[in-house]
């Protein structure tokens, strides 16, 4: 089967057999690029217009217990300025980001010690009693499901975990000896079955990283079947073991964006800050490939230079929460709306309405 016919079939019965996934993965060119595009914006027309839906994202910490070999904010990086956001900083960002138009907030932080369960709990908590029509997501990283149960309980909705890589072999590549693959994956399933909506992802173009390593992620993704998958370019960062590694390539993102979109039709794929850094337009191009979702920045300015999780991150101006103007113009110059409200998944509203019906 040529390749074209590869990503009809994969546009169809939205899998292919490892083999298929390799030769696409392998041998990409404009032509197929340009075909997995055209077939993934269709196919996300059909599950969600031209909506493409915002997250108000607040980075409230920037202190990390882990030292993953590519991260900027690594716990061995000294070159780091570390802060924490107060409590008080934190709702204010939510309020500011009510006011702006955003019905989801996204907190994301290092694997900061500081923040026990009890004081994620109580964050949640404040924050939905603020804005209850509003979504609270976590991306605070690997916790123990008791503690996932309590995020659940306190109100949070949807959690962001990276699987990072489906081999386990190119996962220890990444990572140091105190973290491993199994319990990555453990804690997205547990994440599943705990009913949050769910995001996996992995980087593009990472060290070592193969046709075959991306195949795997592809067939983890259709097994684990996320409500939302992040993925980006690998870009290196200052103080990181990988500084001198090249970047991964905007065309080989843009690829696998169509790709997740025809695997997972209904999924939440964002067009990410890491592609806007390694292309002025790389937001607009993401979106073109089959992305539907936005990020910008709440944090307080004096802190967004300080969440350098890769170097030349862009993080004021257009990337910037205050600038919807600006970012409702970029999201029209491509044909779509940017939407207000809480843009949950549309299989996951399914199963809300399902079981409320019973």
């Amino acid at each position: 089967m040529n390749r074209k016919n590869l990503l009809d079939q994969l546009a169809k019965d939205h899998t292919l057999p490892f083999d298929g996934f390799v030769e696409l993965l392998a041998h990409p060119d404009e032509g197929l690029q340009a075909h997995a595009a055209s077939l993934a914006v269709e196919t996300t027309q059909q599950y969600y217009g031209n909506k493409v839906f915002s997250r108000g994202l607040i980075e409230f910490t920037n202190i990390c217990q882990n030292n993953c070999y590519y991260c900027g904010i690594r716990a061995g990086n000294e070159n780091v300025q570390r802060y924490r956001l107060t409590d008080e900083q934190i709702l204010q960002c939510a309020a500011t980001g009510y006011q702006l138009g955003f019905r989801t907030f996204v907190l994301q932080g290092g694997e900061d010690p500081y923040y026990t369960d009890d004081k994620i709990c109580r964050l949640v908590q404040q924050l939905k009693h603020n804005h209850p029509d509003c979504a609270i997501t976590l991306s605070i990283g690997e916790k123990s499901r008791e503690s996932y149960e309590r995020f659940r309980q306190a109100g949070a909705e949807r959690y962001l975990l990276r699987h990072e890589t489906a081999t386990p072999a190119h996962y220890h590549r990444l990572h140091p000896p105190s973290l491993s693959a199994e319990n990555r994956y453990a804690c997205l399933h547990t994440l599943k079955e705990l009913g949050f909506q769910t995001g996996a992802g992995f980087m593009v173009g990472s060290p070592g990283q193969t046709p075959e390593d991306l195949a795997r992620d592809l067939l983890f993704l259709h097994k684990l079947q996320p409500e939302m998958v992040g993925i980006g370019p690998f870009i290196p960062a200052a103080g990181t073991p990988f500084a001198q590694e090249p970047a991964g390539t905007l065309n080989e993102t843009l690829f696998l964006l169509s790709l997740i979109r025809l695997l997972l039709p209904d999924v939440l794929l964002p067009a990410t800050t890491a592609l806007g850094t390694i292309d002025p337009r790389g937001r607009e191009k993401g979106i073109l490939a089959g992305a539907n979702v936005v990020m910008p920045n709440l944090s307080p300015k004096s802190v967004r230079k300080k969440y350098q999780l890769y170097d030349n991150k862009i993080c004021t101006g257009e990337e910037a929460a205050e600038c919807i103007v600006c970012l409702t113009k970029r999201i029209e110059s491509v044909g779509r709306e940017l939407a207000v409200d809480r843009g949950d998944n549309v299989r996951y509203v399914k199963m809300k309405e399902d079981h409320y019906c019973v």
